[in-house]
């Protein structure tokens, strides 16, 4: 009798973010149905926690790709960002030439074209409460905030080793992966030069020893000051927070309204109603509190 593959039951991931932009991580699980548990993280130097939270999503699909799955299996995650962006906001931005509805360019349109070739259509994502007490993504953000703050956790293995395999090397972001037992290092000209190379393929060598992979990109030694003109980097920390404030629900202040949209506060207190502002709506709470609300970034119904 030959025995069963073992399915995957449970799946999950999440980003982590310090700066916002500033030093990321992210992490990722499967549970099969043994019980087994294989677990995936890494960093970035330089990025947000959107990127994070799809980096996260990106490899769990790779991951997932090839493993049998139990037909009930739904991938949890914490990301209003993630999930409204793959089931409402995808196609109305491919269909705009990835402009949203307001006519701004789409943040983080390299993952979210990868994440559109690498879905699974029999595999839906289903929202869950950060810090709720949810087993699996209290993991996945453990992991995520200790690759975010330089830290190497020691991650489970499980299932066939050579299923648990990375993004393709040529569009991978900084990543650590468990479960793999040779380096990939991505082909670039910043990652092949000298002793640049050298030292990374050391790196590399002394961490697949212990079961992790680490792939490098020119972000990986490329300064963070290089990577953005400064006013860009505290645009798009703007931009970045929110994205999740808007996600969360949160209720802001009149002064934290205007820190936000770099507004005069003179000029937001006699406003009453609802009012647009780049990719949201500033919608009125009452008592002096206000809510950003995304727009459809390109739902089919508009």
């Amino acid at each position: 009798m030959v025995d069963q593959p073992l399915r995957v039951v449970a799946a999950a991931c999440d980003g982590a973010c310090s700066g916002n932009p500033g030093p990321g991580g992210w992490g990722a699980l499967l549970r099969f149905e043994d019980g087994s548990q294989r677990e995936l993280g890494g960093a970035d130097p330089a990025t947000t926690n959107n990127r994070m939270e799809l980096t996260a999503a990106l490899a769990l699909l790779d991951n997932l790709r090839d493993l049998p799955r139990h037909p009930d299996l739904v991938i949890r995650t914490d990301s209003r960002y993630l999930i409204d962006g793959l089931q409402k906001w995808l196609a109305g931005w491919k269909r705009k030439g990835w402009r949203t509805a307001s006519g701004g360019q789409v943040l983080n349109r390299d993952l979210w074209e990868r994440l559109d070739r690498a879905r699974l259509p029999d595999l839906s994502l289903v929202h869950v409460r950060g810090h709720s007490g949810d087993p699996d993504n209290d993991r996945c953000d453990v992991i995520a905030v200790a690759f975010s703050r330089g830290q190497r956790p020691r991650l489970a293995v499980a299932g066939p080793a050579e299923s648990a395999l990375p993004l393709p090397a040529q569009e991978a972001p900084v990543l650590m992966a468990s479960g793999l037992k040779t380096p990939v290092m991505k082909a670039s000209a910043a990652t092949k030069s000298g002793a640049k190379t050298a030292a990374a393929r050391t790196a590399a060598a002394r961490t697949a020893a212990a079961g992790t992979l680490v792939l490098e990109s020119e972000a990986a030694v490329a300064a963070p000051s290089e990577l953005a003109p400064e006013a860009l980097g505290k645009l798009l920390s703007r931009l970045e927070l929110a994205e999740r404030l808007a996600a969360g629900g949160f209720a802001l202040t009149l002064v934290e309204l205007a820190q936000l949209v770099e507004l005069p506060l003179r000029s937001l207190e006699s406003r009453e109603q609802a009012w647009p502002w780049r990719d949201w709506t500033v919608v009125p709470l009452g008592q002096g509190r206000w809510r950003l609300v995304r727009d459809a970034g390109g739902l089919e119904s508009r």
